[in-house]
């Protein structure tokens, strides 16, 4: 029951840690119940490394690098919990819409959009907030499985091991650094705040996306040739590049439809009235979805790192997002048709492909 607790407390320090430190203020993309656009404290990398330096001098002191790693299904069960009690606590708190489908589907998809609270005299968004704290466990969970893995196996550890462990760790950083471009997101301007977005932050983000080295990390070294790392790592970073590159350049057009962005003037379709207007070049103009093919690219070099590729669980990251990002980019296509009308038609001639190349 400490332990169950525990967990509670550390995830309430994160948010601390967010609330307290200086952060710089981003007007978002989604709009208030009066179509005022969202204002969010953006501080992730900041938080992160400040939480980062109290897990290493708790560490120094005692507590055990792989404190997470030992207490992986107490804290993944105290992580299940927490994300359905917020999760119904926002949810109810909420009166139904009109067009509500029941309980259950108003549970999981939520009824706000984008709930913001004051805590500390300070906005707090649930959604990135929640966000912060999943990628956060996430960081925590990956290097507790790494001292785990270096600690049973310190003569002999596996070299992939510790390369999935850089390369994710560059992604949560990346992720933290970036999270200005997140607010243009689907699931920030499309989804409301439920149980999908609570729970899955709190709990299934941190312990699914790290199911490939929490899998493997009592296993002995796969002996992985070299080659295999580098095609790995490759594949991570022209992924990271595509998607990163995406939503940076839709980001900069956001703010500026005429600003360049790494030299690439925008190429744009419009409106007659100049009211609508769809970026379609760059890296756009490689697949409507170009940023959703950087995210397969990244999960398939993890995958690859680990150099257990007969392991059916190191691939389930990637199925993961296969299943997540095919209906996601459906149901954005068909959101993208009915705001931009004809502009969204002209794109998708123009572009035809929805996330890879010639296949997709």
């Amino acid at each position: 029951m400490q332990m169950f607790l525990a967990y509670w407390l550390h995830d309430a320090l994160v948010v601390s840690i967010h609330l307290l430190l200086p952060a710089r203020e981003i007007e978002g993309y989604a709009t208030d119940a009066h179509g005022k656009r969202l204002k969010y404290r953006l501080n992730g990398l900041y938080t992160l490394f400040v939480y980062l330096c109290v897990w290493y001098m708790a560490a120094r002191n005692g507590y055990s690098w792989t404190q997470f790693h030992a207490n992986l299904w107490i804290f993944m069960f105290s992580a299940c919990i927490l994300g359905i009690i917020v999760s119904a606590s926002f949810v109810f708190s909420v009166s139904p819409s009109p067009d509500s489908k029941g309980i259950l589907v108003d549970f999981f998809n939520g009824r706000a959009a984008n709930p913001q609270v004051r805590v500390f005299g300070r906005t707090l968004d649930m959604k990135m907030a929640a966000y912060l704290v999943g990628a956060i466990n996430l960081e925590l969970n990956i290097l507790s499985a790494f001292m785990q893995h270096r600690t049973i196996h310190s003569a002999d550890p596996s070299p992939g091991v510790t390369l999935y462990t850089i390369l994710f760790s560059l992604w949560v950083t990346d992720y933290c650094f970036f999270e200005h471009p997140q607010l243009y997101t689907y699931d920030l301007v499309a989804e409301n705040l439920g149980f999908k977005i609570l729970w899955g932050c709190l709990c299934f983000y941190p312990y699914f996306y790290s199911i490939g080295i929490l899998a493997v990390a009592e296993k002995a070294n796969p002996q992985s040739p070299t080659w295999l790392l580098m095609l790995a790592a490759t594949t991570f970073f022209s992924g990271w590049i595509l998607s990163r590159g995406a939503n940076n350049q839709k980001w900069f057009f956001k703010m500026d439809p005429q600003q360049t962005f790494l030299g690439i003037k925008p190429k744009i379709i419009e409106s007659k009235d100049g009211k609508q207007r769809v970026l379609c070049g760059g890296f756009w103009s490689v697949a409507r979805h170009v940023n959703y093919l950087g995210e397969l690219l990244m999960a398939t070099g993890l995958t690859m790192s680990l150099g257990y590729l007969n392991d059916w669980r190191s691939w389930l990251y990637v199925v993961y997002y296969v299943l997540l990002l095919i209906p996601r980019q459906l149901d954005d296509d068909k959101r993208c048709g009915e705001k931009y009308g004809e502009v969204w038609r002209e794109y998708c001639t123009k572009v035809p492909w929805r996330i890879i190349p010639w296949v997709y």
